[in-house]
């Protein structure tokens, strides 16, 4: 269900993981319920992100966020405090280990996608 606080925003993000079932499968454990390190989950709310879901279809996975812009950091400050957290850093050497690029990013992990479509502003 969309955020219908005013506060926020729902962004959403796409990447692939590497078409192998066994690192599908390890990328799938270290999240289940206990698999990231607590500092990766505090470090996720301390952005302001009110919840965050990863959906996984094949080797192609889809991650819903609803950030609190209210709480959100300036990017740069984000970037900053993450990489001068080591626990970050190793989890997303970790994560990209897995992560395969989409063929139109070849630079980047979970690119940020655009709605094109909501029933709520349908006649």
């Amino acid at each position: 269900m969309p955020p219908t606080s005013r506060n926020l925003v729902r962004r959403c993000f796409a990447v692939d993981l590497h078409d192998d079932p066994g690192l599908i499968a390890a990328y799938r454990r270290w999240h289940e319920p206990g698999g990231p390190p607590a500092a990766i989950n505090a470090a996720i709310r301390a952005d302001g992100v009110e919840s965050l879901e990863i959906w996984l279809v094949g080797d192609r996975m889809f991650m819903l966020m609803d950030l609190d812009t209210e709480k959100a950091p300036d990017p740069e400050v984000k970037r900053a405090r993450d990489a001068a957290n080591p626990e970050v850093t190793a989890w997303d050497r970790l994560m990209a280990s897995f992560q395969k690029p989409l063929p139109f990013a070849p630079e980047q992990t979970w690119v940020e996608m655009e709605r094109i479509y909501a029933l709520g502003e349908q006649p």
